[in-house]
């Protein structure tokens, strides 16, 4: 029986980053690594953000759902990564692939406009302070969440839905870590036209909307920085600034290299490196840029962690069981 709507595949194999033997175990040990950097990282984020009521501000806010964000995104595909760095052959299911790429989209689309939410939340805090307790009420932060969370749900099923009316007949070898859109529409053999074409569409709307938004946000707030008469105050602001925009040009940059160009063999190859950035690096990134250079996370920190030592225990074992649950999958 067919696993979808006319689909023949019942499964998909995942040809992974690479298949040179020498190089598993080390990208393996390195992924784990970066894996578990990231999943602590962002934890320990909202747990110290939930912990300390005099971080209950719309900054932290969106530094929370960017964390939870992360947290789940690099969830979505990293195991199943690093499961094909342990076995010859990584087998997803049909179903399990539309799953996979339906939260990756998710993720990642809500990612987008949090960030784009943060920029606006830092450019009524410096160009506007006196309005900043009106333009950014609790109701108008949760409006804000609430409107990324539709716009990623929306696109998600966009994309979804339009892989269910492909056909996949034999070729079920995804050359890729995970189930991505255009290494999976090299795979169908109807035509894939209009699924391009809601790629294009829906991709550009996600990327352009909160990078205009972005780089609107950052321009009125260079212009009230230069007007600071203080150099020190002015330096300071342009290094918090340019952290904010290296993070944000990594996770939008690879994000379009990848999606907004016709698919091809070429492009699938380029691509599957170029989106370590955005699937890896940018969720481990992510704390320490917009957290651990600032000095109320410092404060709350040390606040938290005299108060309740077993927080760093509790990081610590789910650390541990982490890598106990994949070598033993291993094995």
């Amino acid at each position: 029986m067919a696993p979808g709507n006319g689909s023949l595949v019942a499964e998909f194999i995942l040809l992974g980053l690479t298949e040179k033997p020498d190089l598993q175990r080390p990208l393996f040990c390195l992924f784990l690594v970066m894996y578990t950097l990231t999943e602590l990282e962002n934890l320990g984020l909202m747990i110290l953000i939930g912990l300390n009521s005099h971080l209950h501000t719309p900054m932290y806010f969106f530094l929370f759902n960017l964390s939870f964000i992360d947290f789940c995104y690099s969830s979505v595909f990293t195991p199943k990564m690093l499961m094909n760095f342990l076995f010859k052959k990584s087998i997803i299911s049909y179903m399990g692939c539309l799953t996979q790429f339906f939260f990756f989209c998710f993720f990642a689309i809500s990612e987008c406009y949090v960030l784009a939410s943060m920029a606006y939340d830092r450019y009524v805090a410096i160009c506007n302070p006196l309005l900043y307790n009106a333009a950014m009420s609790p109701k108008v932060c949760a409006s804000l969440m609430l409107g990324s969370y539709l716009m990623a749900f929306s696109s998600s099923m966009a994309h979804t839905g339009c892989l269910l009316r492909l056909t996949f007949c034999d070729a079920n070898t995804i050359n890729h870590y995970f189930c991505d859109i255009l290494p999976v529409l090299q795979l169908s053999c109807t035509s894939t036209h209009v699924n391009e074409l809601v790629l294009f569409i829906v991709a550009g709307i996600n990327i352009i909307v909160p990078s205009i938004t972005i780089f609107v946000s950052y321009g009125f707030i260079l212009s009230s920085i230069l007007r600071i008469s203080s150099t020190e105050g002015r330096s300071k602001a342009f290094s918090t600034c340019s952290s904010h925009i290296i993070a944000v040009s990594l996770f939008f940059g690879s994000g379009a290299f990848m999606y907004l160009q016709p698919s091809s063999a070429g492009t699938v190859d380029v691509g599957k490196f170029s989106s370590i950035f955005y699937t890896n690096v940018v969720p481990m990134m992510n704390p320490l840029i917009y957290s651990l250079r600032n000095k109320d996370i410092k404060v709350a920190l040390r606040k938290t962690l005299k108060k309740n030592v077993l927080i760093a225990f509790i990081m610590f074992h789910f650390c541990f069981h982490i890598c106990q649950f994949v070598f033993s999958e291993g094995n």
